[in-house]
């Protein structure tokens, strides 16, 4: 009786040992910022002048530890933006600099620069790709174009692109690949003229979860497509849905992200993109902050708005089935 009596009196300690701990950035007298814990041990000193606008106590969010600027007095390397730390105040890396900031994740990595080459991390700040070439495109569909001897040259509209070099096309391995010869029409994608490999392999509870958007491409293509200025066909509305993502440590979902018939990923700012629990049962739409929001919940906002989009635009050249 005396042991379950201990047993049931150490329970809440030992659950309170074990939820996360509460993260905050903190900024100095001089403006510099680090980050504190819940008890205000200094995890990151603070010596980071940080551009993004961020209030002394702001929550730390997502899985790593963010920097959006660099160390004081620090001159930035090429090509590089930022700091990433793990929870515990590890250094991971240092974000590929794109857009004015640090690069965005696509299909579950995000670029970064070691030694002035660019290779890709996960969520979590692991190495999935090694960094060996000079530049690297986002993943799109499984694949991303590469560089090696090449630089960046201002346009006429004072934006920058990548020129010069040996280009090569590479899969999620890291692997240089090959274009399909000769050329078959399938589930290939298109990279610059040549036809790749469908890129994707699921096993069987992935195929089930798949099929959930399938048997609603028909409802989601409508909706993507209502406000579309040019009269589109059946082909070219149909919607793709791939699995880029599947559960980890910190990340217990399969992340599900929508492409066209062309292969291109349609939602770049978290517009379209899904979430889907690591049992297969529940499913969530990603906001553009990504928040999760209950599919069906998320499915009456976007069908009314479509709906009041249509009656606003009565000659929408891609109606609403009824």
């Amino acid at each position: 009786m005396k042991k379950l009596l201990v047993a049931i009196l150490l329970m809440p300690i030992f659950s309170f040992s074990q939820e996360k701990e509460v993260l905050k950035y903190f900024k100095s007298k001089d403006s510099l910022v680090g980050v504190k814990n819940q008890d205000g041990k200094i995890i990151v000193p603070a010596q980071f002048k940080v551009f993004s606008y961020l209030k002394d106590g702001e929550l730390v969010k997502g899985e790593t530890i963010y920097f959006d600027g660099f160390k004081n007095d620090e001159k930035p390397g090429k090509n590089e933006w930022g700091y990433v730390y793990d929870k515990k105040g590890n250094f991971l890396y240092k974000p590929f600099f794109y857009d004015n900031g640090a690069d965005y994740f696509s299909e579950g990595v995000r670029r970064f620069v070691k030694d002035g080459k660019v290779g890709f991390v996960d969520r979590n700040g692991t190495v999935v790709i090694k960094p060996e070439h000079d530049f690297v495109s986002p993943f799109n569909y499984g694949y991303a174009t590469f560089c090696d001897g090449c630089d960046w040259e201002k346009t006429e509209d004072e934006h920058k692109k990548m020129v010069g070099g040996t280009w090569g096309v590479m899969n999620f391995k890291g692997d240089q690949a090959s274009p399909v010869k000769p050329k078959y029409v399938g589930d290939e994608v298109e990279i610059n003229g040549e036809r790749y490999l469908y890129p994707f392999s699921y096993n069987e509870k992935e195929t089930r979860i798949l099929e959930f958007f399938k048997k609603q491409n028909k409802k989601l293509s409508e909706l993507y497509y209502v406000n579309h200025y040019t009269k589109l066909s059946e082909k070219e509305k149909k919607l793709y849905f791939e699995i880029v993502e599947r559960p980890k440590e910190n990340f217990p979902f399969y992340q599900v992200n929508t492409y066209d018939y062309k292969k291109l990923d349609t939602g770049l700012t978290y517009d379209f993109k899904f979430l889907v629990s690591e049992n297969g049962k529940n499913v969530f739409a990603l906001d553009y902050d990504e928040e999760k929001i209950p599919f069906e919940k998320w499915l009456k906002k976007e069908i009314k708005e479509a709906e009041n989009y249509q009656k606003e635009h009565p000659d929408n050249p891609n109606k609403l089935s009824k």
